[in-house]
């Protein structure tokens, strides 16, 4: 039977993932216990402006959206139903893939420790949608996906708005880029229901603090490379322009 829209939510909402919907809205900063209540503090005058709290765990926040969503991108292109869901997967694995080699880039610049293991919140994600075949794993996929991208669309905002360093303006610019090209091609599935995910968004669940932060990598380990398959490296990743909804099954 095939998976509607209102089926999607009713999974989405009344299962286990309700305790594990908020994959960015965490205070990312490895070690800082204070960063979540002094983001404006300036932590470092740099050749590029002033280093804030937010933009440092903007940086990271950036780095951990990759490391679990680069994986679930690659499990959509195996697994995915449909080409939507194949193509979504593509859009993931190449956006991550660029970002986090931007973020590679500026992180030594600006003196930032990246992680190289999402956090357990966000390693439970990829956990919950593998676990899942055919038209679940796409339903569970889509749904978790989309709520984490509308979650952090307006964090970019922020920190475009109001940060005084060109790298973390530069990076914002990419990030916005790139999570509108996946909330438009994670729609363009149809499998986006989208009270359910509002409601997701605006309430996440409160979850202790070592679930969302991203452990410290290990002291000399190398960074965790991201990488995007060749015969990917041109896909074009500007969004999209938007497309009629499908009607719900």
């Amino acid at each position: 039977m095939p998976i509607s829209r209102r089926m999607v939510g009713t999974v989405f909402v009344g299962g286990a993932l309700v305790l594990t919907v908020s994959a960015l809205a965490y205070p990312a900063m490895l070690g800082v216990d204070n960063a979540a209540n002094n983001q404006d503090r300036v932590i470092a005058n740099t050749p590029y402006g002033p280093l804030t709290e937010a933009d440092r765990d903007f940086v990271v926040k950036v780095r951990a959206a990759g490391l679990w969503e680069h994986p679930l991108g690659m499990a959509s292109m195996q697994k995915g139903t449909t080409a939507a869901m194949k193509e979504a997967g593509e859009h993931l694995v190449v956006g991550h893939g660029r970002l986090d080699e931007s973020c590679r880039k500026i992180a030594p610049e600006l003196n930032i420790t990246l992680p190289n293991q999402a956090s357990p919140q966000q390693q439970q994600f990829v956990a919950t949608v593998n676990s899942k075949t055919g038209k679940e794993f796409d339903a569970t996929a889509v749904a978790i996906m989309r709520v984490t991208h509308g979650q952090i669309f307006p964090v970019i905002a922020k920190i475009r708005a109001n940060t005084q360093n060109t790298l973390v303006r530069q990076l914002a610019d990419q990030a916005n880029d790139t999570v509108l090209d996946h909330i438009t091609v994670l729609e363009k599935t149809g499998l986006v229901n989208f009270d359910a995910n509002n409601f997701q968004q605006t309430t996440p669940p409160k979850l202790p603090r070592e679930q969302l932060t991203p452990p410290p990598p290990q002291p000399g380990s190398p960074v965790l490379t991201l990488p995007i398959p060749k015969e990917l490296e041109d896909l074009n990743t500007v969004s999209p322009a938007p497309a009629p909804s499908p009607s719900a099954g």
